[in-house]
């Protein structure tokens, strides 16, 4: 059973965290076979370019923390995404 103290911690860090699971878990399902697992490691790829250039823009617009908090980013991600070209 996880540790939800732990797993609300860990989501605060790193917003990417679903796609890292999802990306660890196709890896051990097929063998670290990359190939395999393109869909989920490009999911995680737009994840870390989405939230980098998320954290750009608050800290252009002295915006702090520059990672939003968990109960914000729902209404970034409406936000954000008209603007986000990867």
């Amino acid at each position: 059973m996880k540790n939800k103290p732990y797993d609300i911690e860990a989501a605060e860090r790193n917003p990417c965290l679903k796609e890292t699971e999802l990306t660890l878990s196709c890896f051990h399902k097929n063998n670290f076979d990359k190939e395999a697992c393109q869909m989920e490691m490009e999911n995680y790829r737009l994840c870390k370019s989405f939230w980098h250039y998320v954290q750009k823009e608050r800290r252009k617009k002295g915006i702090r923390p520059v990672m939003p908090p968990l109960e914000e980013r729902d209404a970034i991600k409406k936000e954000f995404l008209k603007t986000f070209k990867p």
